[in-house]
C-alpha cells in the first residue's frame, strides 16, 4: 500500500583517486530504490564506480535521539489500542525510516505512511504531524488486527496491500513480493509472534457529541468507522 520516496543511501562525489568502488542497487519492501556500498540484498544489481573514493548518505538513517523523540507518542497510542510498541516502531521504521515528512508518489504521508483517504476516515487532520499520524496509524493497525482475529501477519499484509487483496487470496498474505518482503521485514524488526486469536474480553470506547457535549459509548464490538479506544477488562 505504501511506497516511500526518499533514497536511503546514495553515491557520493567522484574524485581523482584510482580506487574502484562498487554500488549495489535494489528495491526494498516498499518499492524504494536503495543504493549502498554494501550488498544488503541478495538480488541487488552491482555497479562498478571507477575513481570513486567513497560513499555518503543523502539522508542519514534516523539517529537514536531522532527515534526516541517519538517514543512517548508511540507508547501512548500503542497502549490505547492494545498494540505491542515494538510492532508500531517496526511499522514506522519500514514505512518511513522515522521521517515525519515522508511522502510517497502515491500520496502516502508521514511516519506511518497514511493514504489521504485512510487519514480522512481516521480523522487525521495533519498527517505530517507525528502525534496525529501515529494516532491514526495505530488506530488503523488495531482495526486491521481485529479484522483478522489477532493475526499480525495478515494485518501487516493488509496495511501494505490493502484488505481487499488479503481477502481476495482467501485471507492469506498475497503472493506479491513487495507485500511478503514487507511482512517479513516488519515481523523481523518487531519480533513477530505466532498468530493468535483476538481477545474476547475487550471493550471499545467511542465518543459521540450529543447536544454539544461529548458522550462516551462502550461496546464489545469495534465500530465500523471512526476512531476508538481499546479498553481491556
Amino acid at each position: 500500500m505504501l511506497v516511500r520516496t526518499l533514497l536511503t543511501v546514495a553515491a557520493a562525489a567522484l574524485l581523482a583517486s584510482p580506487v574502484h568502488a562498487q554500488i549495489y542497487a535494489w528495491r526494498d519492501a516498499n518499492g524504494t530504490l536503495v543504493l549502498s556500498d554494501r550488498k544488503l540484498d541478495p538480488d541487488a544489481t552491482t555497479f562498478a564506480v571507477p575513481d570513486a573514493s567513497g560513499i555518503r548518505a543523502t539522508r542519514p538513517v534516523a539517529s537514536r535521539a531522532g527515534r526516541e523523540r517519538y517514543e512517548p507518542i508511540i507508547l501512548e497510542h500503542a497502549a490505547r489500542h492494545s498494540l505491542r510498541p515494538d510492532l508500531v516502531r517496526a511499522v514506522i521504521q519500514v514505512e518511513s525510516g522515522f521521517n515525519p515528512r515522508a511522502l510517497s508518489p502515491k500520496g502516502a504521508m508521514g511516519l506511518m505512511q497514511l493514504m489521504p483517504e485512510t487519514a480522512r476516515q481516521l480523522g487525521v487532520v495533519d498527517a505530517f504531524d507525528p502525534a496525529d499520524n501515529i494516532r491514526g496509524g495505530t488506530a488503523y493497525l488495531r482495526r486491521l488486527i481485529d479484522r483478522y482475529e489477532g493475526n499480525e501477519e495478515l494485518a501487516l499484509a493488509a496495511y501494505n496491500a490493502g484488505s481487499g487483496a488479503v481477502d481476495r487470496y482467501g485471507r492469506a498474505v498475497p503472493p506479491f513480493r513487495e507485500t511478503r518482503d514487507y511482512v517479513k521485514k516488519v515481523g523481523s524488526a518487531s519480533g513477530s509472534r505466532a498468530p493468535s486469536v483476538v481477545r474476547k474480553n475487550v471493550i471499545y470506547k467511542t465518543v459521540e457529541i450529543v447536544d454539544g457535549r461529548p458522550v462516551a459509548l462502550y461496546s464489545s464490538q469495534p465500530p465500523a468507522s471512526g476512531s476508538y479506544e481499546v479498553l481491556a477488562r
